[in-house]
């Protein structure tokens, strides 16, 4: 254990609530400027212009609340070819601003979800409506007002991220789809709009997104034909297509959400700037497209870029730096920071970078793992949701804030985690609850072995999938003596009939059909009575994915005589805690349930350290 001098110094709570996300960055065409949506915790988001020289920020007035993103996901912004306007989702609707302050709304919501604008070439304007149609907004405006009409013809169930292929007269759209009980990541395909219709590219099992136009008239796209979820190409989209970054990493994240923009041709065409997942460490690339040559630009987890004129430009995070919109001059790869999102006050933290684990659990299987080491005999193993993602090496204030307090933060990748291939991913299928759950106890077993903490002083942590991993952790004897679940799953068969549309058929390929015995003998509900150790679960009272009644029939089931349970209600918040006064007391919940952990286990209450 280190003497006192060296610890490290606690990450205040306020700190973590502190300062404001930047989402959805897009350079302008000259790429002179960039476009942001800044949200500050408790305050409404807007629309800021950066300029490139200077980092000079200038909030736009804008009559609506941009709608901005979450993480690497996003797609509410879209520059014209002039860069004179800009497309933007907001509240109301779908609006376009003209940057001399005028402004008019071409779509409004009504209760629909608009994502991923994209001028068309000829004025118009493109979209999605509800992941479900994929239409089209004639902006000429004055005397009939905007005309919409739908690109696709209804026989994919949903739809994501048109965008524009081609120029002039031969333009088309291209946008991604793919229909139940299949998930993005289990099989979707491009569809291009043609003068006979929709025609699709790609079948099931591939799995295909983010299509983008290249200024040399060829279509590129992502991939996993070869297991991975690569680079690829098509000089015609209906024609064959060429797989370009041939490697075993991947280039994207899952299909969760509209926006995501993993890669970008350059201007002219002859380049594509490309970000690699390498065991959930980022780095950012550019390949010359005439010779294949690839050059590293930078280290740490990228999106959302964009690049315009000399300007390549990405949001970027890793352990050690706090989120920021980056530019790369280019050629040269100068990179300088033109925004930051969290506060100033995270430099006078010394915070660790992660270490690459792998362990092998008792089938075989091989799980990675990053260790934040603070080398105190005490384990918090992180788990994410999904379970279909990752938590790459990210700035993740909450890992900062338990590290700071001596924990090693173990963040894991159990099966069905994204980053590792397709088949890692798919190794999941039929075993969700299951699997997952043996290899976060291999992965706690492994922590106890090389004496990082014992069984008092391990503790697993995880929000929905991962919740349902912390539940089904602590049933019967385990290496594992306290467990916290937010809005955690623990019905699946209960979560296939009343969860939101787009997860409605995710059960099926992960365990089972409806019907099938495994969704009851997967499920922490079937098992509750087994359950064992300390439990903090907390729910937000209004969560769309899992009902909260899941949580509550849960925790009555639950043997007070074998687990000491702490269950708190949300209110009004719903699958995750967005208000701040309700993060803050997510915080204070866990910071006193781990400093019980430590107290039980050292009968000292070294809770405020």
């Amino acid at each position: 254990m280190p003497p006192e001098s060296n610890l490290p110094r606690v990450v205040p709570t306020e700190l973590c609530l502190g300062g404001r996300d930047l989402t959805g960055p897009v350079v302008s065409p000259d790429g002179s400027t960039v476009a942001v949506v800044s949200k500050t915790a408790g305050e409404p988001a807007a629309l800021v212009l950066i300029s490139v020289v200077g980092a000079e920020e200038r909030a736009l007035a804008f009559p609506d609340e941009p709608s901005g993103g979450r993480g690497m996901f996003g797609g509410c912004l879209a520059w014209s070819s002039d860069g004179r306007r800009l497309a933007v989702i907001a509240r109301g609707g779908l609006w376009v601003l003209d940057l001399d302050g005028s402004s008019s709304l071409v779509l409004p919501a009504d209760g629909s979800t608009i994502a991923s604008p994209v001028w068309d070439g000829v004025g118009g304007l493109v979209a999605t409506v509800d992941a479900e149609r994929v239409i089209r907004i004639e902006l000429d405006g004055e005397s009939r007002g905007p005309v919409v009409e739908r690109l696709d013809d209804g026989r994919h169930d949903f739809v994501a991220d048109p965008e524009l292929w081609g120029a002039g007269a031969d333009a088309r759209i291209v946008w991604q789809a793919w229909s139940a009980p299949d998930m993005p990541w289990d099989g979707a395909s491009f569809v291009v709009s043609t003068e006979e219709g929709p025609v699709d590219i790609g079948q099931r099992p591939t799995a295909m997104q983010q299509p983008r136009s290249l200024a040399d008239g060829s279509l590129a796209g992502l991939r996993d034909d070869s297991g991975w979820l690569n680079l690829w190409r098509a000089a015609d989209p209906l024609g064959p297509w060429e797989h370009l970054i041939d490697e075993p990493v991947e280039h994207g994240g899952p299909s969760w959400g509209p926006g995501q923009r993993s890669f970008v041709g350059s201007p002219d065409g002859t380049r594509i700037a490309f970000t690699r997942n390498e065991e959930g460490f980022g780095r950012l690339c550019v390949v010359d497209l005439a010779s294949g040559e690839v050059v590293e630009l930078g280290r740490g987890v990228h999106g959302h870029l964009s690049w315009g004129g000399d300007s390549l430009v990405a949001l970027r995070s890793g352990a050690r730096t706090p989120t920021q919109v980056v530019r790369y001059s280019m050629p040269d790869g100068k990179r300088s920071v033109l925004a930051v999102g969290p506060s100033d006050e995270w430099a006078i933290h010394d915070l660790p970078e992660p270490e690459l684990h792998r362990v092998t659990g008792a089938d075989g299987m091989t799980v990675p793992m990053r260790r934040y080491g603070a080398g105190r005999g005490q384990v918090l193993i992180a788990v994410h949701g999904g379970p279909t993602d990752q938590w790459p090496v990210t700035f993740l204030p909450r890992v900062a804030r338990w590290w700071s307090e001596g924990w090693d933060v173990v963040v894991c990748d159990p099966r069905g985690s994204t980053g590792h291939g397709r088949a890692y991913t798919d190794a999941l299928r039929g075993g969700w609850g299951r699997l997952d759950t043996d290899d976060v106890l291999a992965v706690a077993e492994h922590c106890q072995a090389s004496r990082w903490s014992t069984r008092e002083t391990t503790v697993v942590m995880g929000s929905s999938s991962g919740g349902l991993v912390v539940l089904n952790a602590l049933v019967g004897e385990s290496p594992i003596s306290a467990g916290i679940a937010l809005y955690p799953v623990s019905d699946l068969a209960g979560l296939a009939e009343h969860t939101h549309r787009f997860e409605a058929h995710y059960t099926d390929g992960l365990v089972g059909p409806p019907g099938s015995p495994a969704l009851s003998a997967n499920s922490p509900i079937s098992k509750a009575s087994e359950i064992s150790g300390h439990l903090l679960v907390m729910h937000g009272t209004e969560d769309p994915v899992v009902p909260i009644e899941h949580s509550r029939r849960l925790v009555a089931a639950l043997d007070p005589a074998r687990v000491d349970a702490r269950f708190v209600e949300i209110d009004g918040e719903g699958h995750g805690f967005r208000s701040p006064d309700n993060r803050r007391l997510e915080y204070d919940l866990v910071g006193e349930f781990l400093a019980g952990v430590i107290k039980r286990s050292t009968g000292l209450d070294q809770g405020a350290q």
